[in-house]
């Protein structure tokens, strides 16, 4: 789908570029084994360290998919990541997105990438629907959905269970031709 020459993908005050094997960095391990950054994500179960990281990432390798790191520009620092899975004889894509950097929350970040990720997926012929979900107590995430126009489509209810209560995971899309 996208193509080395496809990048950066430029949103509001952020640049995507693929993320590489210099970017599992202690600051990135680091937002994975914060609880309050993975707080609403099922990485929360999960340990994880370089190599395990590596492996993640060398997954993406010869797929369609992507693995991106959110910087606010294309040398500095990674402030956090989104993946797309897109399944190409479907014509969609799924993405998500984690904001790791806390000093970049509240500041519009994750809503510019989200949507300069989702404007360029959705630009793509071959892409004719975007998909993303969450827990529905997760507000800010719920926020950037709804302000990138994508439309909620269904819920799962009571799917996970989040500080000992369950909770739902609400499902959002967007197609191109809207």
């Amino acid at each position: 789908m996208l193509e080395a020459g496809d990048f950066p993908i430029q949103g509001r005050g952020v640049v995507l570029v693929p993320f590489r094997d210099e970017d599992v960095t202690p600051a990135y391990l680091g937002w994975l084994a914060d609880p309050e950054v993975v707080r609403f994500s099922n990485q929360r179960f999960r340990t994880h360290d370089a190599d395990s990281c590596r492996r993640y990432l060398a997954s993406f390798a010869g797929t369609d998919n992507l693995f991106l790191s959110i910087r606010r520009d294309p040398q500095g620092d990674a402030i956090g990541t989104m993946t797309a899975y897109v399944q190409r004889p479907h014509g969609t894509a799924d993405i998500g997105i984690m904001v790791g950097a806390r000093a970049a929350w509240g500041r519009g970040y994750g809503q510019a990438a989200w949507d300069a990720l989702l404007a360029r997926l959705l630009a793509d012929p071959r892409i004719r629907k975007v998909t993303g979900g969450t827990l529905s107590c997760n507000r800010a995430m719920v926020r950037i959905m709804e302000r990138a126009g994508m439309t909620h489509e269904a819920t799962r209810r009571a799917q996970e269970i989040v500080e000992g209560r369950p909770e739902d995971v609400v499902h959002y899309a967007r197609f191109a031709d809207r």
